[in-house]
């Protein structure tokens, strides 16, 4: 097994040291002219690459409020969010919009478009999200949110928003599905 360095939650680079392998000891290597330092087993030359995370995420309204959830875990434990998380091994990306929002908000929801795809320097993660309707359930906190909330446009606490691509996709879901409703 790969030994990991420090606490990330998740979220943030990880120091690796041994192969997945054959337990030898990685190091940084320039592998290919161009590309950046892979990690490479001193023993049996395996290239360990950090892949991406795929987070998927919801947005959708109840009586055109927004819903967010806040968070009840780190990485920004307190902070508002949209329904979402890890897609596992194997799921579609889809399933586990669906199936996160589910968990969050105890909503079933029908999604609909592809609202953005949201990804920044030094981030493992990659944040697919859509904008979604709700179907069923009733809106409560669920795993890992200790509230769920609704906002206006207007009320949306900018401040209080736990990631960038929170707020990022919360603009681009206002600017291509909220303001046609304003209206």
């Amino acid at each position: 097994m790969a030994a990991a360095k420090g606490h990330n939650h998740g979220h943030g680079p990880m120091e690796y040291r041994f192969c997945p392998r054959c337990g030898g000891r990685l190091e940084k290597r320039m592998v290919k002219v161009g590309e950046p330092e892979r990690l490479v087993c001193q023993s049996c030359s395996f290239i360990f690459y950090l892949d991406p995370k795929v987070v998927a995420g919801t947005l959708f309204t109840i009586d055109k409020r927004v819903v967010l959830l806040r968070r009840g875990v780190e990485p920004g434990i307190g902070r508002w969010v949209f329904p979402g998380g890890y897609v596992d091994r194997g799921e579609s990306v889809q399933d586990a919009a669906v199936r996160e929002t589910k968990e969050e908000s105890r909503l079933d929801i029908r999604l609909g478009s592809l609202l953005g795809v949201y990804s920044y320097p030094r981030s493992p993660n990659v944040i697919v999200v859509y904008a979604a309707e709700v179907i069923g359930g009733e809106l409560d906190a669920g795993d890992e949110s200790v509230e769920a909330g609704t906002f206006e446009a207007t009320e949306i606490p900018w401040k209080e928003l736990a990631f960038p691509s929170t707020r990022e996709a919360l603009k681009d879901y206002i600017r291509l599905y909220l303001s046609a409703k304003m209206e």
